[in-house]
């Protein structure tokens, strides 16, 4: 148990009685438990005048059914529940997993309980994250799997992976925990709350965390279908004898190497130790970070809720400082750390010098581990500025489905999989 999160532990004397954080020091953890699917969360602004994109669902007294795709197989596994971002304890009073049928719908009698030092339900105190127990369940690589949560009578939603791509459920009034049927599901949302993580019993194998901003999350990528590259990426490791390796998906839309914001979580230097290296298994990360740093000092101060604040000026020195932070952080966990070239955005010629810069010494300080050249993967060779036609989702930064497909294809596999062996 980390000493952050044995202090929020050690303030309620609730949590003593059960919980087991899966933020144990290397040392400590299980060497079979690897991460098969994780999401970073984010504060939700806490103001009266929230737009609507910023404004959660009522959940209190109703069940929330989330839909993850593991990216591999075992025979057991854990799930992982974090109230980093609560000012109040987070109240479950039921939690199950069970294989999806689609939509909201579940396969079984709601599968398997989930339970937490032997107990149905769990309250994880303010700023505590913690693992359930070990689920006998099989968990197959690729497949869908419906994760219920029955919340108590005051449960509010203070935090999120907002962009997710994927449907998330909220039943009517009640427990709903156990239902196969998708009918008290008619709430919907496509965000991902409170479980940040799913791990299997996996002995022989290795997780790869692909971290970044709103390219490794996937934004504009099509909703429900698993288009982002890092999805695109597991299913090429699943086609080959590789199929050992985890690929978890840690981005956040918004978010920035350096920055903090309001709405696009902790800045990715503050937040790398907590998404990546606490997570059981990851052994390589893949960062892709940096062109929102560089765009969001231009953009323009917004009254109320302003997610670009602060509108920090960086320079190209400034971003490989950060990088180095990083590389850094990771050698002393023993995780290698690939980096990836900032992908065109169409920018005015200042900010467009600023990424040429920063992906010429990607590509050429040795710094990393391995290099992925998005660039060069998805740039127009007539506008290297500018995204492929094909390529472009149509807002000239964020891929297609297509561009998404072509950056996991210009990932080099052999490199990667090494990387998670030495």
């Amino acid at each position: 148990m980390t000493i952050r999160t044995l202090a929020a532990a050690c303030g309620a004397a609730l949590l003593c009685q059960f919980a087991v954080s899966s933020t144990v020091s290397a040392a400590d953890a299980p060497t079979h438990w690897v991460t098969a699917w994780a999401t970073a969360l984010q504060p939700i602004p806490q103001r009266s005048d929230l737009p609507p994109l910023y404004r959660a669902p009522e959940v209190a007294g109703r069940t929330v059914r989330q839909i993850v795709y593991p990216t591999l197989s075992g025979k057991s596994a854990r799930i992982h529940l974090s109230n980093e971002y609560g000012k109040t304890a987070l109240v479950i009073e039921e939690l199950r997993i069970a294989r999806s049928a689609g939509g909201a719908a579940a396969i079984g009698n709601g599968e398997t309980r989930v339970t937490f030092g032997g107990k149905g339900s769990v309250s994880v105190p303010a700023g505590a994250e913690l693992d359930s127990d070990s689920i006998a369940i099989d968990i197959a690589e690729g497949a869908p799997y419906a994760i219920s949560a029955f919340t108590g009578p005051e449960q509010r939603i203070v935090a999120w992976h907002r962009v997710s791509n994927q449907l998330s459920y909220v039943s009517a009034p009640g427990n709903h925990a156990a239902d196969t049927s998708a009918d008290s599901f008619r709430g919907r949302f496509t965000q991902y709350v409170w479980v940040t993580g799913l791990s299997v019993d996996a002995p022989s194998s290795t997780a790869v965390a692909a971290i970044g901003d709103s390219i490794t999350d996937g934004m504009r990528s099509s909703l429900n279908q698993n288009r982002r590259w890092p999805d695109a990426l597991a299913r090429r490791f699943a086609s080959s004898v590789e199929h050992s390796t985890a690929i978890v998906n840690l981005g956040i839309s918004g978010n920035r190497l350096l920055s903090d914001s309001l709405c696009y979580g902790d800045s990715l230097v503050r937040r790398f130790d907590r998404d990546v290296l606490e997570r059981p298994g990851v052994k390589t990360a893949i960062l892709l970070i940096g062109i929102n740093d560089i765009n969001f000092a231009e953009m323009p101060t917004r009254s109320g809720l302003d997610c670009d604040a602060p509108h920090t000026s960086v320079t190209a020195v400034d971003l490989i400082v950060g990088y180095q932070r990083v590389i850094a952080d990771a050698r002393h966990r023993g995780v290698k750390v690939f980096g990836a070239t900032l992908t065109p955005a169409s920018l005015p010629a200042p900010r467009e010098t600023i990424r040429l810069a920063v992906n010429q010494w990607i590509r050429t300080s040795h710094a990393f581990d391995g290099v992925i050249d998005f660039d060069a993967a998805l740039r127009d060779p007539a506008q290297p500025n500018r995204l492929q036609r094909a390529f472009d989702s149509g807002d000239h930064i964020h891929p297609s489905d297509a561009g998404y497909t072509a950056m996991a294809e210009a990932v080099p596999v052999v490199a990667l999989v090494n990387s998670t062996r030495k």
